[in-house]
This record gives structure tokens, C-alpha cells and sequence, in this order.
């Protein structure tokens, strides 16, 4: 039989970019529609290993692709949103998800794709609610995934009478390991399991390749696709990497304990498939289902052995944050606000720490040039700004209640002193923006420059930690030193100016230069100003009776917080 090989070739990785695309499309409009629901089912549904498995179903069903809900968990871990043993749940489930594109593909709607495809764009172009349109892209990336298979399809009809694919697919009914080779050398190709077990489906279909020499293909797409999640976990947390081990371990035990059954495995499937009427897509399909959901029921009690398993061979000590409050119970604001207020000191006083160490890693970034600092340092920001809302809440529900005046007092210092930490998390981001700008683009800076920029930081982490002590303290002798640093930062920073613009006149420093080095005094002389308004909030009515504090400052309290005008 001839053929042209080129439009065979062209036909098959058009089909198979379209079919991603779908996937890909149809998974963005699901998230778009989920909102920032994803996240948060993940977080609260993650109670136990088997809340676990269910959400990891859910999200991967809504999101179509296990790798993106392994990436989400991972993120969760790495912010100490869930445990290792969790997310393992999670995992789980997300291979249990991962299976519903192949049941999509077995549906056989392959003919109604282009119509599909025209009420997808319709819907995308013709209204302007952001739910119809997202909506439109879930139908378009639909009818998108079933016309690139359509088009695969097409591509890969010569291939049965390819004497060298046949002499393939005999070799793996004769060794199944070759079919696991094979499957996972092409699910790391195309980056996706759904492409590859649709292809798989299509070939079974076509009669191109036989169940038993097709079951160990889909083993090997499914660890394929992990292999993804470990070269994106390089370089990571330690978190990172052992969740992505957890992904492989998962389906390399699974993929041994099917292999070892395999003659029987494949006689099920193969009943399965005469007893129910299945085509030969929905036929692969329920072998896929089946693969997973057995090897998480197996799985599923050792669940604590896996986790001690991926302890030990990805060593290390794990830098999970805890997003979560620690203190604020809620009990408290009813039985005694005063109480509940200790309980929200303490809060603020984690907060202020963690903005510290956020500090210290975007400095360590600075002088290491090591990614997993600018990481670190990120990821405490987003701590911050989480803490910044839980302990606001919690403050304003204790202000529902009555309160003592020096209570009240102490409830506005909290206020006041979260605000101000928030904003410390913000600059710190900025700073690690702009030491990323100037590796992205190789920006120099003289040596005298970084000379400088060290004793700044220097001198704001020493202003940082004093005022930390003295909230936590409510020291005001200690709060006076932060305020008399506070006004040596502001000269540091003016005399800093200075010498850079002689050093740009020298042409010892370039524009460039100059960009990233203000940017990042400029931040530092911020979060100086936020370590006074902690310590200004600390002496409280003491200095605010002179009009003035004592930066030289005015201080105006408004509902939205402190606003600062220079005099």
C-alpha cells in the first residue's frame, strides 16, 4: 500500500497539537469558571489522606491534568497548607481524575466536533459575561480535543501496514517491559498522558495494536507523565521533590504489581469488554480507570510508608511555612476579648517575624544569587498577606465587644502594626523584583555600590528586629532606639543618592545600574519607615500628644490606617 508520508506526518502532529490545545483550552475555561475555588478545595478538603484522594479527583476532573493538580499541591506543601502524607491523598485522586479524558474520548463523538467547535466560538465572540465566555472555551477546547483526535486518527490509519510498526507492536505482546519503555519514552515526549492514552485508543481502535501489547503502553503512560513533575521539581523545595517522587513511586509500585498480573489482567479487560459492549476506545478507557483506582485502593494503606519512603531518599530539612494561623481561636473572642487579644499579639508578632525572614532570604538572595532564597522569600509574602487578612478579621470581630481602654489601646497598636508588617512583605517582594531584573538582564553594580546596599540592610534588619522585640515586649525604651534608626536609614538612604549620582557622573555605574540600585534603597528606607510605625505604634498616645512623632513625621489616624506627611 502507498502512501504520502509527509501528509501522514503533518496530519498526525497537527491533530495531536489541536488535541492539546483542547485539553488545555477546555482545562483553563473549567479553572476560570472554579475561580480561586481550586485552591481552596484543596486546602480545605485535605483533612485526612481519603478527603484527600476525593479532591484530588475533583480538581484534576475540573482542571484535565494531573500534573497541574500535583503542581497545586505541591505549592500547598511547600506553604504548609497540607502535609506530605495529604498530598499524597491528593496525588492519588489526581490519577483517578486524570482517567475521565480517556472515558470523554471513548464516547465516540468525534463526527459532532466541528459544530461543537462553532458553538464554542460563538459563545466566545458574540457575548460579553465573562461566564458564558468561559463557558464558550470549556465547548471549544471540547470540540477541539475530539477534532484533533479526529485528525490523529487519520494520520496513523497507514500505519498498519508499516512492516516495521508491526514488527513492533509484535515485539511488545512479546515483551510487555518494551511496551512500558515505549510508553513512557512518548508520554515524555508529547508531555501529556491524555494525548498519549488517546492515541493508544485510536491505535486499539484501528486494530494496529493488541490488548495485551497495549496494556503495558498505558502503564507506561502513566508513568510518563510523572516524569514531568520530577524534571519540574529540580531545583525545587524539598517539598517539591518529594511530592513529585511520591507521583513516581505511585505508578512505577502500580505499574510492577499490573505487570505481574498481567495474563489475567488482560483476560478481565478483555471480558470486560465483551460482557459490557464497550468499543475498543471505552474498552482502554476502563483499563486506564481501572489501572488507577486498584493501585490507589492497594496503595491507599501505606500511604505513611510512602511518605518515609521519599523522607529518606530526598533528604533535607522541609522550610514548610505554615499559612495558617496558629493562634487566633475564635473561642476566645466570646469567653474574654482580653484574652483573644493576647492571642492576636501573638499572631502579629509571628507575622512581624516571618516579614523578617523574608528580609534576611531577599539578602541572602542579594549577596548568593541563589533561587531558592528569591523562592523563600516570595513565599513568605504570600504567608503575610495571608496572616494580614486572618488577623485582621480577628481584630475587628474582638472590636464587636466591648473593651477596656488600655485594651482598646492595645487592640489599635495591633491594627496599626499589622498594616505596617503587610507592607514590609511588599517591599521585600519588591527588592527580590528588582535583584531578578538585574541577573535577567545583567546589570552591574560597582563594588561600592554593593558596599553600601549591604550596610543598609544591615542596618534595616537590625531596625526590623528591634521593633519585632519591642512589640512583642511593648518595650518603649527599645521602641525610641528603633524610631533614632529609623532616622539614620533616612540619611543613609538621602547620602546613598548622592554617591550614586557622583559614581553615574564618574561613569563608574551605568543607568541600568543606578535602576536596581535605587530600587532596592528605596524599598529598604520603606521598610524602615514600617519598623518606626511598628515602634511609634508601640509608645502610642505618648508621642501623639505632641502633634508629631518623633521621625519627624505627622502621623494622621484615619479609618484606612496611618498616612505619613513629611514636614
Amino acid at each position: 500500500m502507498s502512501f504520502n508520508v509527509q501528509e501522514m506526518i503533518f496530519t498526525f502532529i497537527g491533530g495531536l497539537g489541536i488535541f492539546l490545545f483542547g485539553i488545555k483550552f477546555m482545562g483553563d475555561g473549567l479553572q476560570k469558571s472554579a475561580g480561586d475555588r481550586l485552591r481552596d478545595i484543596l486546602d480545605r478538603f485535605t483533612s485526612n489522606p481519603l478527603k484527600g484522594v476525593l479532591a484530588g479527583m475533583f480538581v484534576t476532573v475540573l482542571i484535565q491534568s494531573s500534573s497541574g493538580t500535583t503542581a497545586l499541591t505541591v505549592g500547598l506543601v511547600s506553604a504548609g497548607f497540607m502535609t506530605l502524607r495529604q498530598a499524597i491523598g491528593v496525588i492519588m485522586g489526581a490519577n483517578i481524575g486524570t482517567t475521565v479524558t480517556a472515558f470523554i474520548i471513548g464516547i465516540k463523538i468525534d463526527e459532532y466536533s466541528l459544530p461543537i467547535i462553532a458553538i464554542g466560538a460563538g459563545l466566545l465572540f458574540f457575548f460579553k459575561n465573562q461566564k458564558v465566555q468561559s463557558f464558550g472555551q470549556i465547548v471549544f477546547g471540547f470540540g477541539a480535543l475530539f477534532f484533533g483526535l479526529k485528525l490523529m486518527s487519520q494520520g496513523m490509519k497507514p500505519l498498519r501496514s508499516l512492516e516495521m510498526f508491526q514488527d513492533l507492536t509484535l515485539s511488545m505482546s512479546d515483551n510487555p517491559l518494551l511496551g512500558v519503555i515505549v510508553g513512557t519514552v512518548f508520554t515524555l515526549i508529547v508531555q501529556s498522558s491524555s494525548a498519549t492514552i488517546g492515541i493508544l485508543q485510536e491505535l486499539f481502535a484501528q486494530d494496529a495494536i493488541q490488548l495485551n501489547a497495549a496494556l503495558p503502553v498505558l502503564f507506561g503512560d502513566n508513568i510518563g507523565t510523572t516524569i514531568t513533575a520530577v524534571l519540574a521539581s529540580i531545583g525545587t523545595s524539598i517539598a517539591a521533590r518529594r511530592a513529585a517522587l511520591v507521583h513516581v513511586l505511585f505508578n512505577v509500585i502500580g505499574t510492577i504489581i499490573f505487570m505481574i498480573f498481567l495474563i489475567p489482567y488482560t483476560k478481565f479487560i478483555g471480558l470486560l469488554q465483551h460482557s459490557m459492549g464497550l468499543n475498543p476506545e471505552m474498552t482502554i478507557a476502563f483499563a486506564h480507570g481501572t489501572f488507577n483506582v486498584t493501585n490507589t485502593i492497594i496503595q491507599f494503606p501505606f500511604i505513611a510508608v510512602l511518605a518515609w519512603i521519599v523522607t529518606k531518599v530526598v533528604r533535607g530539612e522541609d522550610q514548610a511555612i505554615d499559612f495558617k494561623p496558629m493562634h487566633l481561636n475564635p473561642i476566645f473572642i466570646e469567653n474574654s476579648p482580653s484574652l483573644a487579644l493576647g492571642q492576636a499579639k501573638e499572631e502579629v508578632v509571628r507575622m512581624a517575624e516571618l516579614s523578617l525572614s523574608g528580609l534576611q532570604e531577599a539578602s541572602a538572595y542579594f549577596h548568593t544569587r541563589q533561587k531558592k532564597h528569591a523562592d523563600t522569600a516570595i513565599q513568605l509574602e504570600k504567608v503575610i498577606d495571608n496572616l494580614d487578612k486572618q488577623i485582621t478579621n480577628y481584630l475587628v470581630e474582638i472590636s464587636a465587644k466591648p473593651l477596656p481602654g488600655a485594651i482598646s489601646q492595645k487592640h489599635e497598636i495591633l491594627l496599626d502594626s499589622v498594616r505596617g508588617i503587610e507592607r514590609i512583605g511588599d517591599h521585600v517582594e519588591n527588592i527580590v523584583e528588582a535583584i531578578d531584573y538585574q541577573i535577567r538582564n545583567r546589570v552591574a553594580i560597582s563594588d561600592e555600590a554593593v558596599g553600601e546596599l549591604n550596610e543598609m540592610i544591615t542596618l534595616v534588619i537590625s531596625t526590623l528586629t528591634d521593633a519585632i522585640s519591642a512589640l512583642k515586649t511593648f518595650d518603649v525604651d527599645l521602641a525610641r532606639q528603633v524610631i533614632t534608626k529609623e532616622q539614620q536609614i533616612d540619611m543613609m538612604e538621602r547620602q546613598l543618592r548622592k554617591n550614586h549620582i557622583v559614581r553615574l557622573n564618574q561613569r563608574i555605574c551605568d543607568g541600568e545600574g543606578g535602576v536596581t540600585f535605587t530600587e532596592i534603597i528605596s524599598n529598604l528606607e520603606r521598610i524602615g519607615d514600617h519598623s518606626a510605625n511598628i515602634a511609634e505604634a508601640v509608645i502610642g498616645e505618648e508621642l501623639l500628644h505632641h502633634g508629631k512623632t518623633s521621625n519627624g513625621k505627622i502621623r494622621i489616624h484615619l479609618q484606612s490606617g496611618p498616612i505619613e506627611n513629611e514636614v
